[in-house]
Order: structure tokens, then sequence, then C-alpha cells
């Protein structure tokens, strides 16, 4: 099996800022990037038209191209109706400015879909992602959720009551693996409708945990990446870690036949969360990919 995607890299991985990011992106072997787009340098609000010509112009001097942002607000997702508005204004935003940039891809976390479909935050959440869909869909766009925090079948469910594909799937293979348990390689085929960017990522699961102690939930703390990744780095006590490519629970050989066997073509973006050499780690990342 020979594979023809292209390789990406989450360049706030590196932790030292997006030029340099974007420099050493490069230098690891990637054909894109992505890039979280919600405050900071990389803010809308904090962008003008002039800022976003001078960055797309900046990547394509590399050779890059951007394979999708990240506008992951984080929180309650949209399970909370009262602060929806505000974040769904948020994310239009982003979703204009990926577009900007040259990518029609943004991801997302939307909170855990509850298992019941009348209950207030289901219903919550269907609408906000009903308005995101359909204005994605307008623009030739996707807003790509990200898998972990329930199982693929599930989350397949929910998607299946949207009007357009506006809101699609970000597959993340080793949150299913660290979190729910879910086998990613099946979750391929489940979601194969739906999958317009994955992320390389792998990690073991030690024992069980409720995904709300992860991802966050009305009634519970909000989703936090900071937290997440400390709860990845796998220490005493963890239920889960996020590992090195190879030596965790997700089967690359399977799941990068599954992708090849539905027909999907877009990017296989490496993510580093955790570890004290982010760039050694991406590095073998780009190399463990490429065996394939």
């Amino acid at each position: 099996m020979a594979l023809t995607n292209r390789i990406g890299i989450i360049v706030d991985s590196f932790g030292v800022g997006v030029r340099e990011g974007l420099k050493k992106a490069k230098a690891a072997g990637a054909d894109g990037v992505q890039i979280y787009a919600v405050s900071g340098e990389m803010d809308p609000d904090h962008l003008t038209s002039t800022d976003r010509q001078e960055l797309k112009a900046y990547i394509a001097s590399l050779g890059l191209e951007i394979s999708a942002l990240c506008g992951d607000l984080a929180g309650h997702g949209f399970q909370d109706e009262a602060a929806n508005p505000a974040k769904i204004a948020k994310s239009k935003q982003i979703l204009d400015l990926a577009l900007d940039l040259g990518t029609n891809i943004v991801t997302t976390h939307i909170g855990i879909v509850p298992e019941d479909t009348q209950s207030t935050v289901y219903l919550s959440m269907q609408k906000a992602c009903e308005e995101l869909g359909q204005y994605a869909h307008s623009k030739g766009a996707f807003f790509a959720i990200e898998t972990g925090p329930e199982r693929a079948a599930h989350l397949k469910s929910f998607l299946d009551t949207m009007s357009t594909k506006g809101v699609s799937v970000n597959f993340d293979p080793a949150n299913m693996v660290m979190v729910t348990g879910d086998d990613p390689v099946q979750g391929v085929y489940t979601l194969k409708d739906y999958i317009v960017h994955t992320h390389v990522k792998d990690g073991v699961r030690y024992r069980e945990i409720d995904p709300r102690l992860v991802y966050g939930a009305l009634g519970f703390e909000g989703m936090d990446h900071a937290k997440i990744a400390e709860m990845a780095s796998g220490g005493s006590g963890s239920a889960f870690a996020e590992v090195p490519l190879g030596e965790g629970g997700v089967p690359f050989g399977a799941y990068f036949r599954a992708l090849k066997e539905i027909g999907y073509n877009g990017y296989l973006t490496i993510e580093r969360e955790v570890g004290d050499n982010p760039q050694a780690d991406i590095e073998q990342a780009v190399k463990y990919v490429k065996q394939f």
C-alpha cells in the first residue's frame, strides 16, 4: 500500500510562534500546515486584509499550503445555547479567515454529543451546527468536528440529521483509542462520507474514563487544551497517554489502508500535544508516515 496523501503538521505543536513554526514544519518535511486561529496573532480580529495577503504569500514562499485552520473555541463547545450566538459568530469569522488564506476547512470540537436526542443540550448543538453547516456549505467549505468525545456511530447519527455536509469530520484516531476505546479503523468506514481532514497521532488507554472529564460538558468544567495535554502526558494515575507514532494503540497500517479504501485523499496532519522535545517527535512522525 502506497500512500499518496500530503503530510501536514500543526504549527502550534512546536511551541515557537507561527512564523518560526512554519519554518520548522517545512524543515521537518511537511507539505502543509494547520494553525490555531482563535486568539493571539492568528485571531481573525487581529488580521487585516493586508495581513492575510502577506501571511498567505509567506506560507507559499516556503512551499507550504494550509491544510486547515483550528477554530476550536473550547469551553462547553456548542452545548450552552446562551453562549452559542457569540461562538457561532466567531466560528464564521475563522472560516472567512481560512478562505482568505487558501483553505476551506476549519477543525473544531463541538462538545460531547449527548445520547438523548431530545435533550436540551443535543438540540442546542444540533441548531448551532445546522447554522454553521449552512454557512460553510454556502462557501464551499467545512467545519470539521474532531473525533474522540463520542463513538463514531453516534457522531455519524448526529451528522446525518444535518441538511448539508458543511459540518463534517476531522478524524483523529488517537482520541478514539485514548478516550472512548472506539476502533479507529471501523470508525473510518462508519464516517467515510464525512471525513475531510485527519490528524496523525497515537495513544494508549490504561483504563476507562468518563469523556466528560476530558472534553468537558455542561454541568462539568469546560474543555481546556492545557488540561487535556496534562492528562495525556501519562503521569501517575493517568487514564490514557499520547505517545510517539507506532508506540500506541492506533493500528496505522490498517488505518491508512481504510482511508485509502474510502477514497480519502486529503491531509494527514501530525499533531503532538505532549513531550519534552516536540520537534524531534514531529520529525520522527514524518519519517514514520513516509514509510507507508
